[in-house]
């Protein structure tokens, strides 16, 4: 509030100014006036003082926070649900924070898809040079010799990372309603081999250099005077980047720089990619997917690029909110037929457990989910399929 606040005013000093501007000169003597008065405002104190800085604990218990006995988030101390506004008015501050406590609840998961499944890290691309940016997935010792049945999970877009459904549900709900963790244990429990893909890990960030930052174009054979205008032009639109930056980011954040991982470097291209390396080389006779939200779009790509393998190798498809486009991906008729038969997109829906949903598009059934009783209801068509 208290930058809101000086903002208002500050506005409301450029306003008095422009029209003072018009004026003759007692008008003008004002001006100067409130020129001098806003030129003793400093905006990077001002947004020190307001925005804390963005060092955050890099543990559960350094957040004092840790998941009770129901694989619930909760306070040490209190008890309390995690709490999104720990500062009144610093969205931006309470996002960087939120952030921070979601990238050790992925290290989190990772440490429980190890202990608690048994699963193991699996670095990717496989024949990776030692200096190249590395990914990795999950699976069960017997992934690839499981003669039977083989369950493949795939998770949507954006932050999430593997083992996890959603981030959100994770810190608000539990384990059980935002992970992957009880399709795991409940596929090992019916004799499934498990892989966990990892879609969203598709590259590695660095630092830029002061170099890298500043780097611009060779600008030395231009004539002095268009050399000097664009100096010019370039100053003053950093001036300007750099006020309104202030109000954005006060506190200057290191620029980062991508390095994409080979084959990996999308959801589409890891879904490919794990086919290739990983499930069309496993022993299993019998192949089901699980896909939600955008997984379900990387799997259409997969069918698209690996038809004829995927229809040999795969058995039953269970999509969760999948934003697949049959059109869009200009998927071809044998695929729409295949997918009727052995793809199944559980939706949110008002609608009793399995209940037909109606759908826009020529592919697979849309059924109903009926909020969170979607897993029981795809595993037992699983064990049905596998049986």
């Amino acid at each position: 509030m208290y930058v809101l606040f000086i903002i208002l005013i500050w506005l409301r000093i450029w306003i008095s100014m422009a029209q003072l501007q018009q004026g003759g000169p007692d008008e003008k003597e004002k001006t100067t006036a409130l020129k001098d008065l806003l030129s003793r405002i400093d905006l990077d104190e001002l947004m020190k003082k307001d925005e804390p800085p963005l060092e955050f604990p890099d543990t559960l218990e350094g957040f004092e926070y840790a998941f009770n006995e129901e694989g619930q988030l909760r306070h040490i101390k209190t008890g309390e649900p995690f709490v999104f506004n720990y500062r009144e008015d610093l969205h931006r501050w309470n996002q960087k924070r939120y952030e921070a406590l979601g990238e050790i609840i992925t290290k989190y998961i990772y440490e429980l898809l190890e202990e608690e499944c048994h699963l193991k890290k699996v670095y990717i691309p496989v024949d990776a040079m030692e200096s190249e940016p590395r990914s990795f997935i999950f699976m069960s010792e017997d992934a690839m010799t499981n003669p039977d049945k083989l369950m493949v999970l795939i998770h949507g877009s954006g932050v999430v990372r593997a083992g996890q459904w959603a981030r959100r549900l994770i810190i608000n709900e539990d384990l059980d309603s935002g992970t992957q963790i009880p399709y795991i244990k409940r596929a090992i429990e019916e004799g499934y081999g498990v892989i966990v893909l990892n879609p969203n890990e598709n590259y590695i960030e660095v630092e830029k250099t002061k170099a890298q930052v500043q780097l611009s174009p060779d600008s030395s054979d231009e004539p002095a005077e268009k050399r000097e205008r664009k100096d010019r032009i370039q100053k003053d639109t950093k001036k300007r980047r750099d006020f309104y930056e202030k109000y954005r980011n006060p506190q200057k954040e290191k620029e980062m720089g991508q390095l994409y991982i080979r084959e990996n470097g999308s959801p589409e291209e890891h879904a490919v990619y794990i086919w290739d390396h990983f499930i069309s080389q496993s022993a299993a006779e019998n192949v089901f997917f699980v896909a939600h939200s955008y997984g379900g779009l990387a799997f259409v790509e997969l069918m698209i690029q690996r038809e004829a393998e995927v229809k040999n190798k795969v058995t039953a498809v269970a999509l969760t909110d999948s934003v697949h486009n049959v059109w869009h991906q200009e998927a071809g008729k044998t695929i729409r037929e295949w997918m009727r038969e052995n793809c199944c997109n559980w939706v949110s829906s008002s609608e009793p457990l399995d209940a037909s949903v109606e759908s826009m598009l020529p592919d697979c059934p849309r059924v109903s989910a009926a909020q969170d009783n979607g897993l029981r209801a795809f595993t037992e068509e699983f064990s049905a399929a596998a049986t």
